[in-house]
């Protein structure tokens, strides 16, 4: 469903707008407890069954845009309820970071099989003959499948020639490529938080949208208007996804009306990665490790760590290019605040690491960026060019499509060592990259370098993107064509990584 406008896309970009336009009223978290009733007007509902229970949802929305939890049910809460512990410029996000509001969760199918109005009532009965549990038989001249007996095999819905069985799956549960998501006893989607690692996939793939992620974009708003010096690092992934009419130069122009001090590629990180990266597997694979994998993106990272851990000590040591880049920051503008501004939901949870957390002091998705150029009525049509952002190479803008961060790393170690060959695999989505890690323990990728992206597509799917995922790769490879230097080496922070890492 990602980049298909929809009542969802709608409802989160007023909920992130009116979050916004609080913020930078610069009343505090006055009127809070009356945005649901802008969020939804009106006495009548849009589309569920009532207006109340409506702006109950939207209210929740309104909190967890915020930075707090979910209210429980069983009694009366205000909107407002704990936001003098939020709603400050340092607060952090408290897990769990990815929620399901449970009111709004429709109570979707879980795994199975049903026969649908197709069905012919034929004389060959393939799905009752290939049943290995007799679970399905003949009812009102139509085949009836006992779910007690059924074991989810899947023959009965090959075997139709009418293609009149349908495979019924809970979409939120579909995604996720790690099993977190589960029922509670009224059949509502609960997330086994011990098992996620926030890739928000669920999170974009719910019809219903009753998942929602944390944000901080009044902490943000908090931080400009108390006068820090709040710095933007930006993700590759980033172009064309407002309105698509977004240029480097308009974007630049656009974030200081939204008080930010300046614009920076996250692309010079990853030219520094690429760097260290490069070198991390010339040093250490095959003399000390049977392989490297790559340490970008947080979601592969944590899968790893929670499913793997043997070989958790397998992933490049490297920081990430959105650690190398704050880090650069800090270094050249002591006291700064910097904002991260991407595609992931699970680059707030690196954000928050103990190691970490003095480096990005927030992180943005590109949905909850939008909210704050509409708080601002940006008009993209006519805002001014201001010089654009062109420190980052092609090979760092690449980072944000599945296979760039191989393809970068390879190339260079082969630019410096000519005629080596590196072997690569690599895997998008989580539930491939456990397979690719299952290999990998296996002894299958002996001197490999191995690439994970938990968003199928790469970063350009993350949660928090706003455009369809090919149209964003195809502006992200232009947007690499673009660059004024290709490789990392030719990069004027070439020798900078080593002294942040």
């Amino acid at each position: 469903m990602r980049g298909i406008p929809s009542l969802i896309t709608d409802i989160r970009k007023k909920v992130f707008t009116e979050v916004a336009r609080m913020a930078y009223a610069g009343k505090g978290y006055e009127g809070v407890d009356e945005l649901p009733y802008k969020i939804v007007p009106g006495d009548r509902p849009l589309h569920r069954e009532s207006v109340f229970l409506e702006r109950a949802i939207a209210g929740e929305r309104v909190r967890l845009a915020m930075g707090l939890s979910l209210r429980p049910a069983d009694g009366r809460h205000l909107v407002s309820e704990g936001m003098d512990h939020a709603a400050i410029a340092q607060q952090y996000y408290e897990p769990p970071l990815i929620n399901i509001i449970p009111y709004a969760c429709h109570a979707c199918p879980t795994n199975q099989y049903k026969v649908s109005n197709y069905c012919q009532n034929c004389l060959a009965r393939s799905c009752e003959k290939v049943c290995p549990k007799d679970a399905i038989s003949v009812r009102n001249n139509r085949s009836y499948i006992d779910l007690d007996k059924c074991i989810r095999c899947g023959k009965c819905a090959k075997a139709c020639p009418y293609n009149a069985i349908v495979h019924l799956e809970r979409p939120c549960a579909a995604s996720c490529g790690m099993d977190a998501i589960g029922s509670d006893e009224h059949g509502r989607a609960v997330i086994n938080q011990d098992k996620c690692v926030a890739c928000g996939q669920c999170l974009v793939s719910c019809p219903f949208g009753a998942i929602v992620d944390k944000g901080q974009i009044f902490q943000v708003i908090q931080s400009i208007l108390q006068g820090d010096q709040v710095i933007a690092i930006v993700a590759p992934a980033f172009i064309g996804q407002f309105s698509g009419q977004a240029s480097p130069g308009k974007l630049v122009t656009a974030m200081k009306q939204l008080g930010f001090d300046r614009t920076v590629e996250v692309a010079i990180g990853a030219d520094m990665c690429t760097i260290e990266e490069a070198k991390d597997f010339m040093e250490k694979v095959p003399a000390e490790q049977p392989y490297m994998a790559t340490s970008c993106c947080p979601a592969w990272h944590a899968m790893i760590e929670k499913l793997y851990p043997s070989e958790f000590d397998k992933i490049s040591m490297t920081l990430t290019p959105m650690v190398f880049t704050a880090r650069l920051l800090k270094k050249h503008f002591p006291g700064c605040k910097v904002v991260f501004v991407g595609p992931c939901a699970a680059k707030k949870l690196e954000a928050i690491r103990e190691t970490i957390r003095s480096d990005v002091d927030f992180v943005l998705t590109f949905e909850e960026l939008m909210g704050m150029f509409e708080a601002k009525d940006i008009d993209w049509a006519t805002i001014e060019e201001s010089e654009g952002l062109n420190e980052g190479t092609a090979a760092g803008r690449y980072f944000a499509v599945s296979g760039g961060v191989a393809k970068a790393v390879t190339d260079l170690a082969q630019k410096e060592h000519p005629g080596l060959e590196i072997k690569t695999a690599r895997a998008e989505g989580l539930r491939d990259c456990r397979k690719l890690m299952a290999m990998a323990k296996a002894g299958k990728y002996k001197g490999y370098l191995l690439e994970g992206m938990g968003c199928p597509g790469g970063c350009v799917a993350g949660p928090g993107t706003i455009l369809p995922v090919e149209k964003a790769a195809k502006f992200v490879e232009k947007y690499s064509k673009e660059a004024a230097v290709a490789s990392p080496d030719e990069s004027p922070y070439r020798h900078v990584g080593e002294s942040l890492d």
